[in-house]
């Protein structure tokens, strides 16, 4: 089973400044990847202009069919910006977690409600899709959201964390799962795509998970990289 996570930068091809669902459909159908995480997507309204549901679409042109989209914030109140899935795998059921902003707020950078996506897929797999948000106190409360919906056996979580590996808010969640990357390409970095400089996209699994290889394909399509795992369950 191919894994796939993908910062999308809601589907602006990276190049070209501009939304491009073909190109973002393509590298993940061209991975072969059977179910993939999805960041940065948006539904419906934004700025103005229709905006359809971004995980249909690469849902519909990326060939995994089963699709589902977890608002974490709506903009103008208008439009739903937040995590998507896709998959080949049938969708049992799936559901928004939205994880708690800090309060008070500790820091004095820039603040955004995030969520966790959590689907249910036939087999008995759980996935997570997370995006953490950019201050300590919002990646200590992703964490301890993540670790309120993790399951011990054929349990997937993955996303943009926005820390790097050797950042310590990560150790609890490495003492339940294994980082898919660290035999392959523990140090590869995902972003920015052009020129990676740091790894901030993670793919974690369930220790009962045997990874068979990983890596950081050198792609182009969002801002960030995409990462993929071989794995069997």
């Amino acid at each position: 089973m191919k894994i796939m996570t993908f910062n999308t930068q809601h589907c602006l091809n990276f190049l070209e400044k501009k939304i491009d669902y073909q190109i973002m459909a393509d590298l993940i159908s061209g991975e072969g990847a059977d179910i993939c995480g999805l960041n940065e997507m948006y539904s419906n309204r934004i700025e103005g202009d229709d905006l359809p549901n971004q995980t249909k679409i690469l849902s519909e042109l990326s060939g995994l069919t089963n699709y589902y989209f977890a608002k974490a914030i709506c903009l103008d109140g208008e439009g739903s910006y937040g995590n998507g899935f896709i998959s080949k795998i049938p969708i049992l059921s799936a559901e928004t977690i939205i994880i708690p902003d800090p309060n008070p707020r500790k820091y004095n950078g820039y603040y955004e409600t995030r969520c966790l996506l959590k689907a249910k897929l036939a087999g008995g797999i759980t996935v997570l899709v997370c995006h953490f948000g950019l201050n300590p106190d919002e990646e200590e409360n992703a964490v301890k959201t993540i670790l309120e919906n993790l399951e011990d056996e054929k349990c997937i979580l993955m996303g943009d964390f926005n820390v790097t590996p050797d950042n310590p808010v990560l150790n609890p969640i490495k003492e339940r799962m294994k980082d898919a990357a660290e035999s392959f390409c523990q140090s590869s970095p995902t972003f920015p795509s052009d020129k990676p400089e740091i790894k901030i996209d993670y793919i974690f699994v369930s220790k009962d998970i045997d990874v068979k290889f990983a890596e950081i394909p050198e792609k182009i399509a969002s801002d960030h990289r995409v990462h993929t795992a071989v794995i069997d369950l």
